[in-house]
């Protein structure tokens, strides 16, 4: 079992920072890679960044502004968000999925999720 709880989504202005963060615990939590999600209303849950054996993968519409790493001593995945713009606005959920089944990055193919922590880009 693995329980993922994030936290450090916030109502930030155009051009602002944010880091979130996800904290891992449960009995399987050392057995499974991470990743960022966002879900826009009325839209469809995508894969914002994904932290797999220290290798990452970014979305197209992040990279050069976002950034995820791992602590494993905390069992914790962070995402720096800098540069942030209104079309980031979004519940972001971080994601688990056991290191046996593979790399993915498809929402669908994560059997772990977080509560979510929402966060809001306006001037």
């Amino acid at each position: 079992e693995v329980h993922l709880v994030e936290s450090g989504g916030d109502l930030v202005q155009p051009g602002g920072s944010l880091r979130l963060s996800c904290a891992a615990s449960g009995s399987a939590s050392s057995n499974v890679f991470m990743g960022w999600f966002r879900q826009a209303p009325g839209k469809e849950r995508e894969d914002v960044a994904i932290f797999y054996y220290g290798s990452t993968h970014y979305a197209e519409a992040v990279k050069g502004r976002f950034t995820v790493s791992r602590d494993d001593a905390k069992n914790t995945l962070y995402l720096q968000m800098n540069s942030l713009k209104p079309e980031d606005t979004a519940m972001y959920y971080c994601g688990a999925r056991d290191y046996g089944l593979g790399f993915s990055i498809s929402p669908a193919n994560f059997a772990y999720w977080g509560q979510g922590t929402q966060v809001t880009v306006s001037s």
